[in-house]
This record gives C-alpha cells, sequence and structure tokens, in this order.
C-alpha cells in the first residue's frame, strides 16, 4: 500500500505543479486554491509511503518522476521547448529511480528506525 500512497503523492504533486503555472503568480483564485490543495494532499501521501518505503527511495522517485512528468507535460500543453538535451536528462531522471528501486537495500518496517 505505501508505493500506492507514492503514486498517488506523485500524481498529487504534479497536479500542485501545473496549478501553480496556471496561478499566474497567484493571481488567478481557482489554480492558486488547488494548488494549495493539491502540495497539501501530495505532502500527506508521501508521509504515508515513509511509513514502509525509506526516506531516501522515496523521496528521489517522488521528485524525479514529478520532475520528468512536468518537464513533458510542459512541453505537451504549454509550449515549453523539448531539447534533445532535455530528452536525455529526463530519461537519466528516470533511469536514476529505476536504478534505485533495483539498486538493493532494505525494503519495509524491518529498517533501523522504522517501528509499526
Amino acid at each position: 500500500m505505501a508505493w500506492v500512497y507514492l503514486l498517488f503523492a506523485i500524481l498529487l504533486e504534479i497536479a500542485g505543479t501545473v496549478s501553480l503555472k496556471l496561478s499566474q503568480g497567484f493571481t488567478k483564485m481557482i489554480p492558486s486554491v488547488l494548488m494549495v490543495a493539491f502540495y497539501l494532499l501530495a505532502f500527506f501521501n508521501l508521509s504515508l509511503s515513509l511509513k514502509q518505503v525509506p526516506i531516501s527511495v522515496a523521496y528521489a522517485i517522488w521528485s524525479g518522476l514529478g520532475t520528468a512528468a512536468v518537464a513533458i507535460i510542459g512541453y505537451m500543453y504549454f509550449q515549453e521547448t523539448m531539447t534533445p538535451f532535455k530528452v536525455v536528462s529526463i530519461c537519466l531522471i528516470v533511469l536514476g529511480v529505476i536504478g534505485l528501486n533495483f539498486g538493493g537495500g532494505t525494503h519495509g518496517p524491518d529498517q533501523p528506525g522504522i517501528s509499526n
């Protein structure tokens, strides 16, 4: 279930960042309110995931996939540029997340400092 919370945290963080863009410097009320709500929910879900997922892995996945997704959304919906260097960089972020996930180490509540 912790990985589901992490997925929700990522999706909510992406929604919060897109809302931040749409708020136009907090001059638009609805996107501004949505941004706050999405970020609060993102951090709440991230905190729930941290009960079982190591913080180094969870935060790297949360920030890395969120960054990659927002870069792609920026290109697709906000007409931002996408250079070959950016594409390679996004791929490296994704590979880094995969590497952290499969790189070994402990998962779950048996880690030092984690209690149920």
